[in-house]
């Protein structure tokens, strides 16, 4: 396979609001409202930005916050890890917004830099950069 195989990835939330604010502050974003694929379902979703018209192997992983009952936040399964320039201000802000810091930037020698934080909802996520 080549490209990346990851090709979605989606964050359990409580508080909707919350999250969204949390995640828009850190990365200085705009997430998109996202309708439900199944609507006998009670689901709310809202996506990361990602460029829609480039092939799925180029653009790595699009991903959503999710408020959907029987699905909880704050787990101890997957890390998402976002890319960023210099992993220690999304960690800053991270705390800044409402989350915990968990690990602060650290080097992992040639593959750059990672900081760890839990967001609003409990979830344990990642930052990544070369710098």
């Amino acid at each position: 396979m080549k490209g990346n195989p990851v090709v979605h990835f989606e964050i359990y939330v409580h508080d909707i609001e919350r999250a969204k604010a949390f995640y828009e502050n850190i990365f200085d974003i705009t997430l998109e409202q996202i309708q439900s694929p199944i609507p006998e379902m009670d689901m709310e979703m809202w996506a990361f930005p990602m460029d829609k018209e480039a092939p799925m192997s180029s653009y790595g992983a699009g991903g959503m916050l999710v408020k959907m009952e029987g699905f909880e936040p704050g787990g101890s399964g997957t890390l998402v890890y976002f890319g960023c320039d210099d992993c220690a201000i999304q960690a800053a802000r991270a705390e800044k917004f409402g989350g915990s810091l968990f690990q602060e930037k650290t080097s992992i020698g040639e593959h750059g830099f990672c900081a760890l934080a839990r967001d609003t909802e409990g979830n344990l996520i990642g930052f990544h950069s070369m710098a």
